[in-house]
């Protein structure tokens, strides 16, 4: 029986500093609807191993375990108080898969990614105690901040169809799923007619699932992937050999060097997550306008001090290309939807969060889960970088504000998905200081027509609509 809260009042829970600890059953209610849900959405979660065994060269039972590691990690953000449902960095990814290319498959690239992921967290760490990460931000001019965003759009679609690669090996697939998944996601029709009946409805608000479940089917009968050979019981992931082998117990700790090269990369990664914050305060907000009944509480710098943890534990027990974030925007949406129909359908904003995020983390466990969607995965992961390189790219043209910052965040970001974290950020900064020194009055005559506010609604509705 969970601990009732007072009308208007936040959500039971145990302060600690910074953190306000939440148990499920004690502190808030277990949703089963969130839950099943949850249980379903792992196979997004689980998308993860292909870029595992492809960019680090880990067998599958190996990635497995990165992924459950870091779905045990997820149920943290919930039980220590930030009531989010958290996911991957997600439009960062691409530049991550480009910068670990650049060392040598085996000990080398994994050192790389452990020294990478390590820094990002105490980064996280370090701004979230002080209050800085907003500070830190706002002196990064807006065209900086296009171009990374463009930039990490250009390197997803790069990464699926340069030649040898995921979209030559499931041409049909692909073309098929990602069409419908388009179609789902961004067509003005589908958002028309998405609330006429539960059907479209209930696509509406899976996200990529229908994608992927689509898959399972059309890649066997086209004949691209096999079909899949269900098998009954539970996963084991190999968190030994993982350990053994995968960490710097096995590879050894990383140079100073790693850690000093991969610093544009860290700066790259956390103004891509820094928008995430910002997106889960006002999902947060427009929630709790329908619910009076309970105060809710989000604090950037508890976010920060937790991915930032998050992070750090896991570029010690399981480094993870997919990193780890403050926000899955499109599993947040449907829960905070959800969680405005009232007490009776989620007691709070915690327990629907924390329910789903236990129901993803049992699912990596149920092995016909896992089994099921063992063979599409590749298919999986060319469709979520090929959403996110379409999101990317139209966030990333919304952020700049003038011609000129259309200008540089186009250069920047070709040079950033072709060169690297490091080459784009320094031809960004060069091309700021040569483009935009002077008076701002002088150049406010080439501000750009920006799209109505009506267009603009709909990025961020394609935004919350990807995970």
């Amino acid at each position: 029986m969970s601990i009732k809260r007072e009308y208007g009042q936040e959500q039971p829970h145990i302060p600690a500093g910074p953190f306000k600890i939440r148990v499920p059953f004690v502190h808030y209610r277990f949703e089963l609807a969130d839950y099943f849900q949850g249980l379903l959405m792992c196979a997004v979660c689980l998308s993860a191993i292909p870029m595992l065994q492809e960019y680090l060269g880990m067998p599958f039972e190996v990635a497995l375990a990165v992924v459950a590691l870091n779905g045990v990690l997820y149920c943290l953000h919930v039980f220590l108080g930030d009531p989010v449902v958290p996911g991957w960095v997600t439009p960062a990814i691409p530049l991550l898969m480009l910068y670990v290319s650049n060392f040598e498959m085996g000990a080398e690239r994994v050192q790389a990614l452990i020294a990478f992921e390590l820094t990002l967290g105490i980064l996280a760490i370090l701004l979230g105690i002080t209050g800085l990460g907003k500070k830190i931000i706002a002196l990064v001019p807006n065209a900086m901040q296009a171009g990374l965003i463009l930039g990490s759009g250009f390197a997803a679609v790069m990464v699926i169809f340069k030649e040898g690669q995921r979209f030559d090996t499931f041409p049909l697939t692909i073309s098929i799923c990602i069409g419908i998944g388009f179609y789902l996601l961004f067509s003005n029709h589908f958002k028309s007619i998405a609330q006429r009946n539960i059907l479209t409805k209930t696509l509406s608000n899976l996200g990529i699932l229908p994608v992927m479940v689509l898959a399972v089917i059309v890649g066997p009968l086209v004949g691209e992937v096999p079909w899949p050979t269900i098998e009954w019981g539970i996963s084991v992931p190999a968190f030994g050999t993982l350990f053994r082998e995968w960490t710097f117990f096995g590879v050894g700790f990383p140079p100073l060097s790693m850690f000093i090269s991969g610093l544009p990369m860290v700066f790259s990664s956390y103004i891509i997550l820094f928008g995430d914050m910002i997106q889960s305060q006002a999902l947060l907000e427009d929630a709790g306008r329908y619910r009076p009944d309970e105060k809710i509480d989000y604090n950037p710098n508890r976010s920060h001090i937790i991915f930032g943890l998050r992070n750090t534990i896991m570029s010690v027990l399981g480094p993870d290309i997919t990193m780890c974030g403050p926000l899955w925007a499109a599993m947040q949406v449907v829960v905070c939807e959800r969680y405005k129909h009232g007490p009776k359908a989620m007691e709070s904003i915690s327990s629907g969060a924390g329910s789903f995020r236990f129901g993803t983390l049992t699912g990596y466990f149920i092995l016909p889960i896992v089994t099921l969607v063992k063979p599409i995965l590749g298919v999986a992961l060319a469709s979520t970088m090929l959403i996110q390189g379409y999101v990317s790219v139209r966030v990333g043209v919304m952020k700049a504000k003038t011609f000129n910052d259309l200008g540089i965040a186009g250069v920047m970001g070709a040079v950033l998905a072709t060169r690297g974290a490091a080459w784009g950020l320094a031809v960004g900064i060069i091309l700021c200081l040569l483009i935009q020194l002077g008076n701002k009055k002088q150049y406010e005559d080439y501000i750009y027509e920006k799209p109505s506010e009506k267009t603009s609604k709909a990025v961020e509705e394609d935004v919350e609509a990807t995970a």
